[in-house]
Protein backbone atom coordinates (compact mmCIF):
# COMPACT_ATOMS: atom_id res chain seq x y z
CA UNK A 1 0.00 0.00 0.00
CA UNK A 2 1.46 3.54 -0.95
CA UNK A 3 2.25 5.26 2.14
CA UNK A 4 0.24 8.42 2.45
CA UNK A 5 1.73 11.61 1.63
CA UNK A 6 1.17 14.87 4.18
CA UNK A 7 -1.03 17.52 3.01
CA UNK A 8 -1.13 20.87 3.90
CA UNK A 9 -5.11 21.03 4.68
CA UNK A 10 -4.16 18.06 7.12
CA UNK A 11 -2.92 20.85 9.28
CA UNK A 12 -6.13 23.02 8.87
CA UNK A 13 -8.42 19.80 8.93
CA UNK A 14 -6.86 18.28 12.59
CA UNK A 15 -7.17 21.92 13.88
CA UNK A 16 -10.90 22.42 12.73
CA UNK A 17 -11.92 18.99 13.40
CA UNK A 18 -11.29 19.43 18.05
CA UNK A 19 -13.40 22.25 17.27
CA UNK A 20 -16.34 21.63 14.71
CA UNK A 21 -19.06 18.50 15.01
CA UNK A 22 -18.82 18.06 11.14
CA UNK A 23 -16.75 19.15 8.42
CA UNK A 24 -17.43 18.59 4.08
CA UNK A 25 -13.92 18.03 2.51
CA UNK A 26 -14.81 19.27 -1.53
CA UNK A 27 -12.32 19.39 -4.28
CA UNK A 28 -12.44 17.36 -7.66
CA UNK A 29 -12.38 13.33 -8.40
CA UNK A 30 -8.75 12.33 -7.35
CA UNK A 31 -7.69 15.12 -5.96
CA UNK A 32 -7.06 12.70 -2.29
CA UNK A 33 -9.83 13.69 -0.22
CA UNK A 34 -10.75 10.11 0.87
CA UNK A 35 -7.10 9.14 1.14
CA UNK A 36 -6.90 12.18 3.63
CA UNK A 37 -9.98 11.70 5.39
CA UNK A 38 -9.65 7.52 6.56
CA UNK A 39 -6.43 8.66 8.18
CA UNK A 40 -8.53 10.45 10.79
CA UNK A 41 -12.09 8.19 10.72
CA UNK A 42 -13.03 5.09 12.13
CA UNK A 43 -15.93 4.47 10.28
CA UNK A 44 -16.12 4.53 6.35
CA UNK A 45 -19.35 4.73 4.70
CA UNK A 46 -18.82 4.84 0.47
CA UNK A 47 -22.06 6.07 -1.08
CA UNK A 48 -20.97 5.07 -4.40
CA UNK A 49 -20.67 1.46 -2.94
CA UNK A 50 -23.74 0.43 -3.80
CA UNK A 51 -24.13 -2.04 -0.50
CA UNK A 52 -23.16 0.72 1.57
CA UNK A 53 -25.57 3.33 -0.13
CA UNK A 54 -28.80 1.27 0.03
CA UNK A 55 -27.84 0.59 3.92
CA UNK A 56 -27.94 4.83 4.14
CA UNK A 57 -31.06 5.29 1.64
CA UNK A 58 -32.44 2.81 3.83
CA UNK A 59 -31.80 3.97 7.47
CA UNK A 60 -29.81 6.92 7.25
CA UNK A 61 -29.32 6.53 11.36
CA UNK A 62 -27.23 2.84 10.64
CA UNK A 63 -24.49 5.38 9.07
CA UNK A 64 -24.68 7.82 11.87
CA UNK A 65 -24.56 5.89 14.94
CA UNK A 66 -21.79 4.08 14.20
CA UNK A 67 -18.31 5.12 15.96
CA UNK A 68 -16.95 8.28 15.53
CA UNK A 69 -15.14 9.95 13.55
CA UNK A 70 -17.27 8.86 10.80
CA UNK A 71 -15.96 9.13 7.19
CA UNK A 72 -19.58 9.83 4.38
CA UNK A 73 -17.59 9.22 1.01
CA UNK A 74 -18.63 11.09 -2.01
CA UNK A 75 -22.18 11.83 0.31
CA UNK A 76 -23.42 13.64 -2.67
CA UNK A 77 -24.90 10.59 -4.59
CA UNK A 78 -27.23 10.45 -1.01
CA UNK A 79 -28.06 13.88 -0.80
CA UNK A 80 -30.26 13.28 2.20
CA UNK A 81 -27.10 12.23 4.09
CA UNK A 82 -26.12 15.75 4.33
CA UNK A 83 -29.86 16.35 6.28
CA UNK A 84 -28.82 13.25 8.19
CA UNK A 85 -25.57 14.37 9.58
CA UNK A 86 -26.75 17.85 10.16
CA UNK A 87 -29.78 16.88 11.96
CA UNK A 88 -27.29 14.33 13.74
CA UNK A 89 -25.33 17.86 15.28
CA UNK A 90 -28.29 19.48 16.17
CA UNK A 91 -28.80 16.69 18.72
CA UNK A 92 -24.91 16.39 19.76
CA UNK A 93 -22.40 18.49 18.42
CA UNK A 94 -19.55 17.47 19.93
CA UNK A 95 -16.49 17.82 17.94
CA UNK A 96 -14.89 15.60 15.71
CA UNK A 97 -17.61 13.28 15.02
CA UNK A 98 -18.27 13.48 10.84
CA UNK A 99 -16.26 14.20 7.79
CA UNK A 100 -18.44 14.25 4.66
CA UNK A 101 -16.17 14.36 1.11
CA UNK A 102 -17.66 14.66 -2.00
CA UNK A 103 -16.22 15.38 -5.65
CA UNK A 104 -19.69 17.29 -6.69
CA UNK A 105 -22.17 19.76 -5.29
CA UNK A 106 -25.07 17.40 -5.85
CA UNK A 107 -27.70 18.10 -8.63
CA UNK A 108 -30.38 17.87 -6.27
CA UNK A 109 -29.12 19.82 -2.91
CA UNK A 110 -30.02 18.73 0.42
CA UNK A 111 -32.89 20.63 2.28
CA UNK A 112 -30.82 22.43 4.33
CA UNK A 113 -27.31 24.35 3.67
CA UNK A 114 -26.13 23.18 6.69
CA UNK A 115 -24.72 26.63 7.73
CA UNK A 116 -23.98 26.52 11.59
CA UNK A 117 -22.98 23.27 11.51
CA UNK A 118 -21.49 21.79 9.08
CA UNK A 119 -18.36 23.55 7.63
CA UNK A 120 -16.80 23.12 4.33
CA UNK A 121 -12.91 22.95 3.51
CA UNK A 122 -11.61 23.03 0.16
CA UNK A 123 -9.05 21.06 -1.35
CA UNK A 124 -6.62 21.25 -4.37
CA UNK A 125 -4.81 19.04 -6.29
CA UNK A 126 -0.98 19.11 -4.78
CA UNK A 127 1.43 21.80 -4.99
CA UNK A 128 4.57 21.60 -5.62
CA UNK A 129 6.01 21.95 -2.09
CA UNK A 130 3.56 18.58 -1.10
CA UNK A 131 4.74 16.86 -4.44
CA UNK A 132 8.41 16.68 -2.72
CA UNK A 133 9.39 19.14 -5.02
CA UNK A 134 12.40 21.37 -3.58
CA UNK A 135 12.42 22.46 -0.21
CA UNK A 136 10.64 25.84 0.86
CA UNK A 137 12.56 28.21 2.16
CA UNK A 138 9.97 31.26 1.67
CA UNK A 139 6.37 30.89 3.13
CA UNK A 140 3.35 32.59 1.98
CA UNK A 141 2.05 32.97 5.71
CA UNK A 142 5.16 34.68 6.99
CA UNK A 143 4.89 37.20 4.23
CA UNK A 144 1.51 37.40 4.91
CA UNK A 145 2.23 38.51 8.52
CA UNK A 146 3.41 42.05 6.97
CA UNK A 147 7.31 42.22 8.47
CA UNK A 148 9.22 41.61 4.93
CA UNK A 149 11.02 38.53 5.76
CA UNK A 150 14.49 37.73 4.71
CA UNK A 151 14.38 35.97 1.55
CA UNK A 152 16.84 33.50 0.86
CA UNK A 153 17.69 30.21 -0.66
CA UNK A 154 18.69 28.24 -3.63
CA UNK A 155 17.64 25.00 -5.45
CA UNK A 156 18.33 23.02 -8.33
CA UNK A 157 14.76 22.93 -10.03
CA UNK A 158 14.72 24.34 -13.50
CA UNK A 159 12.29 25.01 -16.35
CA UNK A 160 12.43 21.34 -17.70
CA UNK A 161 11.25 20.16 -14.31
CA UNK A 162 8.61 22.56 -13.48
CA UNK A 163 6.93 21.38 -17.30
CA UNK A 164 7.30 17.76 -16.09
CA UNK A 165 5.40 18.70 -13.14
CA UNK A 166 2.71 20.60 -15.12
CA UNK A 167 2.71 17.44 -17.49
CA UNK A 168 2.32 14.94 -14.71
CA UNK A 169 -0.13 16.88 -12.63
CA UNK A 170 -0.66 17.11 -8.32
CA UNK A 171 -3.34 14.16 -8.60
CA UNK A 172 -1.83 11.94 -5.80
CA UNK A 173 -2.69 8.32 -7.89
CA UNK A 174 -1.83 9.78 -11.43
CA UNK A 175 1.75 11.67 -11.17
CA UNK A 176 3.65 8.93 -10.54
CA UNK A 177 2.72 7.30 -13.89
CA UNK A 178 4.76 8.11 -17.11
CA UNK A 179 4.41 7.48 -20.84
CA UNK A 180 0.90 6.07 -21.89
CA UNK A 181 -0.11 5.31 -19.07
CA UNK A 182 -0.34 9.14 -17.53
CA UNK A 183 -1.38 9.69 -21.10
CA UNK A 184 -4.50 6.96 -20.47
CA UNK A 185 -5.38 7.94 -17.26
CA UNK A 186 -5.50 11.74 -17.65
CA UNK A 187 -7.70 10.93 -20.87
CA UNK A 188 -10.08 8.17 -18.49
CA UNK A 189 -10.41 11.48 -16.73
CA UNK A 190 -11.73 13.55 -18.87
CA UNK A 191 -13.47 11.37 -20.34
CA UNK A 192 -15.23 10.47 -17.14
CA UNK A 193 -16.17 14.01 -17.23
CA UNK A 194 -18.36 13.51 -19.96
CA UNK A 195 -19.80 10.27 -19.56
CA UNK A 196 -20.54 9.98 -15.92
CA UNK A 197 -20.26 13.31 -14.17
CA UNK A 198 -22.46 15.44 -16.60
CA UNK A 199 -25.49 12.88 -16.55
CA UNK A 200 -25.05 12.38 -12.80
CA UNK A 201 -25.81 16.12 -12.09
CA UNK A 202 -28.86 15.85 -14.75
CA UNK A 203 -27.38 16.89 -17.90
CA UNK A 204 -27.38 14.72 -20.89
CA UNK A 205 -24.31 15.39 -23.21
CA UNK A 206 -25.83 14.96 -26.47
CA UNK A 207 -22.93 16.20 -28.33
CA UNK A 208 -19.54 15.07 -26.63
CA UNK A 209 -17.57 16.14 -29.00
CA UNK A 210 -19.12 19.54 -28.16
CA UNK A 211 -18.66 19.81 -24.74
CA UNK A 212 -14.96 18.26 -25.60
CA UNK A 213 -13.86 21.28 -27.78
CA UNK A 214 -15.41 23.77 -25.21
CA UNK A 215 -12.98 22.12 -22.74
CA UNK A 216 -10.17 22.39 -24.86
CA UNK A 217 -10.57 25.94 -25.74
CA UNK A 218 -11.19 27.17 -21.95
CA UNK A 219 -7.42 25.02 -21.46
CA UNK A 220 -6.39 27.39 -24.23
CA UNK A 221 -7.57 30.00 -22.44
CA UNK A 222 -5.51 29.04 -19.11
CA UNK A 223 -4.41 32.33 -17.28
CA UNK A 224 -6.48 34.70 -19.00
CA UNK A 225 -9.31 37.05 -18.59
CA UNK A 226 -11.12 36.26 -22.50
CA UNK A 227 -14.57 36.40 -22.55
CA UNK A 228 -16.46 33.28 -22.75
CA UNK A 229 -17.90 34.53 -26.48
CA UNK A 230 -14.43 34.32 -27.21
CA UNK A 231 -13.65 30.92 -25.43
CA UNK A 232 -17.16 29.87 -27.39
CA UNK A 233 -15.96 30.86 -30.94
CA UNK A 234 -12.56 28.98 -30.15
CA UNK A 235 -14.57 26.13 -29.42
CA UNK A 236 -15.87 26.44 -32.80
CA UNK A 237 -12.73 25.61 -34.70
CA UNK A 238 -13.31 28.42 -37.32
CA UNK A 239 -16.51 26.89 -38.09
CA UNK A 240 -19.69 29.25 -38.93
CA UNK A 241 -22.09 27.80 -37.03
CA UNK A 242 -20.81 27.59 -32.94
CA UNK A 243 -22.50 26.34 -30.06
CA UNK A 244 -25.53 28.06 -28.79
CA UNK A 245 -25.07 30.24 -25.62
CA UNK A 246 -27.87 27.98 -23.70
CA UNK A 247 -25.54 24.92 -24.41
CA UNK A 248 -22.16 26.05 -23.27
CA UNK A 249 -23.72 27.88 -20.22
CA UNK A 250 -24.57 24.44 -18.60
CA UNK A 251 -21.01 23.10 -19.13
CA UNK A 252 -19.34 26.15 -17.56
CA UNK A 253 -22.01 26.00 -14.40
CA UNK A 254 -21.89 22.03 -14.00
CA UNK A 255 -17.90 21.88 -14.36
CA UNK A 256 -17.57 24.66 -11.51
CA UNK A 257 -20.17 21.95 -9.49
CA UNK A 258 -17.36 19.44 -10.30
CA UNK A 259 -14.63 21.64 -9.44
CA UNK A 260 -12.84 21.02 -12.74
CA UNK A 261 -12.97 24.73 -14.03
CA UNK A 262 -11.46 26.89 -10.77
CA UNK A 263 -11.22 30.19 -12.17
CA UNK A 264 -9.03 33.46 -9.75
CA UNK A 265 -12.07 35.75 -9.18
CA UNK A 266 -11.21 39.13 -10.20
CA UNK A 267 -10.18 41.78 -6.79
CA UNK A 268 -12.70 44.63 -6.06
CA UNK A 269 -11.26 46.76 -3.25
CA UNK A 270 -13.91 47.59 -0.82
CA UNK A 271 -11.47 50.49 0.74
CA UNK A 272 -8.43 51.34 -1.98
CA UNK A 273 -9.28 53.69 -4.23
CA UNK A 274 -8.53 52.30 -7.31
CA UNK A 275 -10.33 53.39 -10.06
CA UNK A 276 -11.94 51.27 -13.49
CA UNK A 277 -10.37 47.54 -12.27
CA UNK A 278 -12.02 44.84 -14.91
CA UNK A 279 -14.14 42.18 -13.27
CA UNK A 280 -13.79 39.51 -15.35
CA UNK A 281 -12.37 35.80 -13.95
CA UNK A 282 -8.74 34.48 -14.85
CA UNK A 283 -9.53 30.58 -16.40
CA UNK A 284 -8.30 27.90 -14.41
CA UNK A 285 -8.70 24.35 -14.96
CA UNK A 286 -7.94 22.18 -11.44
CA UNK A 287 -4.79 21.19 -12.63
CA UNK A 288 -2.35 22.50 -15.52
CA UNK A 289 -2.02 19.04 -16.66
CA UNK A 290 -5.75 19.19 -17.33
CA UNK A 291 -5.24 21.55 -19.65
CA UNK A 292 -1.91 20.39 -21.20
CA UNK A 293 -3.12 16.75 -22.17
CA UNK A 294 -6.77 18.12 -23.60
CA UNK A 295 -4.93 20.16 -25.71
CA UNK A 296 -2.41 17.31 -26.81
CA UNK A 297 1.02 18.76 -25.40
CA UNK A 298 3.19 17.14 -23.80
CA UNK A 299 6.67 18.20 -21.99
CA UNK A 300 8.65 18.11 -25.55
CA UNK A 301 5.93 19.74 -27.12
CA UNK A 302 5.86 22.99 -24.36
CA UNK A 303 9.88 23.17 -24.14
CA UNK A 304 9.56 23.88 -28.21
CA UNK A 305 7.08 26.61 -27.96
CA UNK A 306 4.46 24.65 -29.56
CA UNK A 307 1.52 26.70 -29.81
CA UNK A 308 -2.31 25.56 -28.23
CA UNK A 309 -5.06 24.32 -30.83
CA UNK A 310 -7.51 25.97 -30.56
CA UNK A 311 -6.16 29.50 -30.65
CA UNK A 312 -6.51 32.35 -27.57
CA UNK A 313 -4.89 35.12 -27.64
CA UNK A 314 -2.13 35.79 -25.04
CA UNK A 315 0.56 37.92 -24.31
CA UNK A 316 3.74 35.36 -24.66
CA UNK A 317 3.79 31.11 -25.28
CA UNK A 318 0.90 28.97 -23.63
CA UNK A 319 3.82 27.41 -21.17
CA UNK A 320 4.10 30.71 -19.13
CA UNK A 321 0.11 30.80 -19.05
CA UNK A 322 0.47 27.02 -17.65
CA UNK A 323 3.25 27.91 -15.62
CA UNK A 324 1.38 30.78 -14.18
CA UNK A 325 -1.55 27.96 -13.37
CA UNK A 326 0.82 25.89 -11.36
CA UNK A 327 1.74 28.71 -8.98
CA UNK A 328 -1.60 29.81 -8.87
CA UNK A 329 -2.48 26.24 -7.81
CA UNK A 330 0.20 26.41 -4.50
CA UNK A 331 -0.95 29.67 -4.03
CA UNK A 332 -4.40 29.05 -3.49
CA UNK A 333 -2.97 25.63 -1.19
CA UNK A 334 -1.08 27.95 0.76
CA UNK A 335 -3.52 30.86 1.22
CA UNK A 336 -5.84 29.07 2.37
CA UNK A 337 -3.78 27.72 4.89
CA UNK A 338 -3.33 31.25 6.37
CA UNK A 339 -7.00 32.04 5.89
CA UNK A 340 -6.68 34.45 3.09
CA UNK A 341 -7.95 34.65 -0.35
CA UNK A 342 -6.83 34.87 -3.80
CA UNK A 343 -7.74 36.59 -6.75
CA UNK A 344 -6.45 39.08 -9.59
CA UNK A 345 -6.27 42.24 -10.99
CA UNK A 346 -6.46 43.64 -14.28
CA UNK A 347 -7.25 47.15 -14.98
CA UNK A 348 -9.26 48.21 -18.06
CA UNK A 349 -7.26 47.91 -21.12
CA UNK A 350 -4.85 46.14 -19.26
CA UNK A 351 -2.41 48.68 -18.33
CA UNK A 352 -1.79 47.09 -15.07
CA UNK A 353 -2.15 43.67 -14.22
CA UNK A 354 -1.11 41.63 -11.39
CA UNK A 355 -1.12 37.81 -11.42
CA UNK A 356 -2.48 37.09 -8.01
CA UNK A 357 -3.46 39.08 -5.10
CA UNK A 358 -3.16 37.29 -1.64
CA UNK A 359 -5.40 39.05 0.20
CA UNK A 360 -5.96 38.92 4.62
CA UNK A 361 -9.37 39.37 6.52
CA UNK A 362 -8.21 42.73 6.86
CA UNK A 363 -7.67 43.93 3.24
CA UNK A 364 -3.79 44.26 3.37
CA UNK A 365 -2.47 42.25 0.27
CA UNK A 366 0.62 40.77 -1.13
CA UNK A 367 0.81 40.73 -4.61
CA UNK A 368 2.54 38.56 -7.12
CA UNK A 369 3.72 37.88 -10.47
CA UNK A 370 4.84 34.83 -12.31
CA UNK A 371 7.36 35.14 -14.45
CA UNK A 372 8.66 31.87 -16.99
CA UNK A 373 12.00 33.44 -17.04
CA UNK A 374 15.41 32.36 -15.05
CA UNK A 375 15.84 36.40 -14.15
CA UNK A 376 13.89 39.14 -13.16
CA UNK A 377 14.27 42.95 -14.38
CA UNK A 378 13.08 45.92 -13.42
CA UNK A 379 10.16 45.42 -16.36
CA UNK A 380 8.46 42.59 -14.30
CA UNK A 381 8.05 44.68 -11.18
CA UNK A 382 6.91 47.51 -12.70
CA UNK A 383 2.95 46.60 -12.39
CA UNK A 384 3.60 45.80 -7.87
CA UNK A 385 5.63 48.66 -7.79
CA UNK A 386 2.76 51.08 -9.49
CA UNK A 387 0.36 49.13 -6.84
CA UNK A 388 2.81 49.74 -3.59
CA UNK A 389 2.54 53.49 -4.71
CA UNK A 390 -1.76 52.52 -5.29
CA UNK A 391 -1.66 50.90 -1.64
CA UNK A 392 1.17 52.33 0.43
CA UNK A 393 0.77 50.71 4.20
CA UNK A 394 -2.30 48.49 2.76
CA UNK A 395 0.43 46.72 0.21
CA UNK A 396 2.04 44.01 2.76
CA UNK A 397 4.71 42.77 0.16
CA UNK A 398 5.39 42.10 -3.57
CA UNK A 399 6.96 38.88 -4.99
CA UNK A 400 7.99 37.80 -8.74
CA UNK A 401 7.77 33.58 -8.70
CA UNK A 402 10.24 32.83 -11.02
CA UNK A 403 12.48 29.68 -12.62
CA UNK A 404 15.42 30.76 -11.89
CA UNK A 405 17.74 29.06 -9.07
CA UNK A 406 18.16 31.69 -6.02
CA UNK A 407 15.40 33.36 -3.28
CA UNK A 408 16.37 37.09 -2.97
CA UNK A 409 15.05 40.34 -1.89
CA UNK A 410 16.21 43.22 -4.87
CA UNK A 411 16.81 46.90 -3.91
CA UNK A 412 13.59 47.95 -4.51
CA UNK A 413 12.14 45.33 -1.83
CA UNK A 414 10.63 43.22 -4.00
CA UNK A 415 11.27 39.61 -3.01
CA UNK A 416 12.21 37.10 -6.06
CA UNK A 417 10.97 33.43 -4.95
CA UNK A 418 11.95 30.51 -7.28
CA UNK A 419 8.30 28.24 -7.41
CA UNK A 420 10.17 25.29 -5.65
CA UNK A 421 11.04 27.54 -2.68
CA UNK A 422 7.49 28.53 -1.93
CA UNK A 423 5.22 27.04 0.61
CA UNK A 424 2.96 27.34 3.33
Amino acid sequence: MQKYQKRVVDAELDELMAMLPAIALEGPRGVGKTATAQERCRTFFGMDDPAMRAIAEADMAQVLKREPPVLVDEWQKVPSSWDGVRRSVDRDPTPGRFLLTGSASPATPPTHSGADRIVSLRMRPMSLAERGVGSPSVSLGELLKGDRPDIAGSTEVGLADYVHEIVHSGFPAIRPLAGRALRLQLDGYLQRIIDTDFPEQGHLVRRPDQLYRWLAAYAAATSTTASFETIRDAASGGQQEKPAKKTTRPYRDILERLWVVDPVPAWLPSRNRLNRLAQPPKHHLADPALAARILGLDEEALLSGKSASPSISRDGALLGNLFESLVTLGIRVFAQAAEARVSHLRTQGGRQEIDLIVERADQRVIGIECKLSSSVDDGDVRHLLWLREQLGEDMLDAVVVYTGRYAYRRPDGVAVVPAALLGA
